[in-house]
């Protein structure tokens, strides 16, 4: 496990560099805080109480939206774009033959891509739209940390979806257009363009059970006290099922990636 925390810790520092691209992200985000904060206001001063959050819970989840957004990858931007580079000109072989799990070398590198994009481009927006707004943040000392965890469950979901989806560069020559999928649907269902328990009947069951939901909307409704005692364990337990599932497809895909490497390069 060393090897991996320096893989983490590694990705870290390897986004750290970027320091202009990730203060353009932090005004970017910033900026568009401000503009989705105020549609939530008009929205929420015409339907108080929508989807039972009050005003103030519903600009503090867009401001919890922005800071996860390169967090979580709710619009893509991690680790899948170099994976599916590295599948197509066939420099994947070499991660192959390594005497590292891949799957674990790359969820080391997009937790600490994770790790830098909450501190150096999720925080500062959140503390501005605090500054701003009147945002519902919980007064438990205890909710942060539980919080943390269902950021951090969440970012474990959405690599496992990501790596799926970077590994059908296998068969497909060229991921890009399963990852656009795979971004269109993680903004809509992750509740970063509406909350999900705004979205109606079964849309809102199905939305709600999808993996996507565990990038945000759980993480925002610990965060805002919607879910605490059991409904927390049962959170976590969502979150972790999911990871745990996709995780093991991922597995699964990447033996039989394995296999047809060997199969053609022998």
């Amino acid at each position: 496990m060393r090897l991996y925390a320096r893989v983490a810790a590694g990705g870290f520092r390897r986004y750290a560099t970027y320091r202009v691209a990730t203060a353009a992200g932090v005004f970017t985000n910033t900026v568009f805080g401000f503009i989705m904060a105020y549609a939530y206001i008009a929205l929420w001063e015409q339907r108080p109480q929508l989807g039972g959050y009050d005003l103030s819970q519903a600009v503090t989840f867009v401001w919890l939206g922005q800071t996860l957004l390169m967090a979580c990858a709710l619009m893509g931007g991690g680790v899948e774009d170099e994976l599916i580079e590295r599948i197509r000109t066939g420099d994947i072989a070499v991660d192959l033959y390594r005497p590292a799990d891949l799957q674990l070398w790359w969820l080391a590198c997009d937790l600490g891509r994770a790790a830098f994009h909450l501190l150096g481009r999720g925080l500062v927006p959140l503390l501005v739209g605090a500054l701003a707004f009147d945002l519902a943040l919980p007064s438990s000392w205890w909710t942060w940390p539980a919080f943390l965890l269902s950021v951090v469950l969440g970012a474990v979901v959405g690599f496992a979806v990501r790596f799926l989806v970077a590994l059908s560069a296998f068969w497909l020559l060229d991921g890009a257009g399963v990852a656009q999928m795979c971004w269109l649907a993680g903004l809509f269902f992750s509740g970063m363009l509406l909350p999900l328990n705004v979205f109606p009947g079964a849309l809102g069951e199905v939305a709600r059970a999808l993996p996507w939901s565990s990038l945000l909307q759980v993480p925002a409704d610990v965060l805002l006290g919607e879910r605490t005692g059991w409904e927390l364990a049962g959170a976590y337990a969502f979150q972790a099922g999911w990871a745990v599932v996709l995780l093991g497809a991922g597995r699964l895909v990447q033996a039989a990636a394995t296999r047809r490497v060997v199969v053609q390069g022998g």
